[in-house]
């Protein structure tokens, strides 16, 4: 199979005055949050990227596109509602020091598979449309591009905890161990044994290890299970 790279967007506005943007139109990145996508664009720079598909969110879309301007290709960035930010319902727009009064946040943090948003989705529902989003992509592009492609999926912090989470085998109710901060990278490559998480919440680090060799065509993966002792790493 392919393999993933989830990207968080960058910063905003109200990523930094702690506010709960949810579906909100019209949240931007920042000053901050560009500077993150361009260093976000440089790291996936030498990494050809088979798609690149974004959340429908604006925050997301310009994150996107910084990573598009980078790649050798200039790909098109591709939307897909299914990896658009959390239905947060009536808590959308509020202050998030005004919601971790309610009881509801309690729930959020200890029990999040019976969390579900005034007037929105629930997180397990959240969860399951996002990776059945990521697993159709994936499968789509290795039919087209290949077992050594590498795609782009660009989206928001707690839909990538889930996705992440359910590639551990985690239960939705420990998703809060896991971090993902604005513009950082995580990877994952799924097989038809298991996920692989190759890496999450990064923020520095070489990624060409994640290209296809010059002069190589990419090659079908044949996996036969995880090394014994944790084998050799990337060539």
């Amino acid at each position: 199979m392919a393999t993933v790279i989830l990207l968080r967007h960058g910063r905003t506005s109200a990523n930094a005055t702690g506010t709960l943007a949810g579906r909100t139109p019209g949240v931007h990145l920042d000053d901050v949050g560009r500077t993150q996508a361009d260093r976000a664009a440089d790291r996936l720079a030498v990494v050809p990227l088979a798609e690149l598909v974004s959340s429908p969110l604006d925050r997301c879309k310009e994150t996107a596109r910084a990573v598009a301007r980078a790649q050798a290709a200039r790909p098109r960035v591709h939307t897909d509602k299914a990896l658009t930010e959390c239905d947060y319902g009536e808590w959308q727009g509020r202050p998030l020091k005004e919601l971790a009064r309610l009881a509801l946040w309690k729930t959020v943090q200890t029990n999040p598979s019976a969390a579900t948003f005034p007037g929105g989705e629930s997180l397990p529902q959240m969860q399951a449309r996002a990776v059945e989003a990521v697993r159709r992509r994936d499968a789509a592009v290795t039919a087209a591009h290949g077992a050594g492609a590498v795609w782009l999926a660009v989206s928001h912090g707690d839909v990538i905890k889930s996705v992440i989470a359910d590639a551990l085998g985690m239960h939705l109710d420990l998703f809060q161990r896991i971090q993902v901060d604005p513009s950082s990278i995580s990877v994952i490559r799924y097989t038809e044994a298991r996920p692989y998480v190759l890496a999450s919440n990064t923020h520095e680090g070489d990624l060409s290890w994640l290209a296809p060799r010059p002069g190589r065509k990419p090659r079908r993966r044949t996996d036969h299970g995880a090394a014994v002792g944790g084998g050799a790493g990337p060539g």
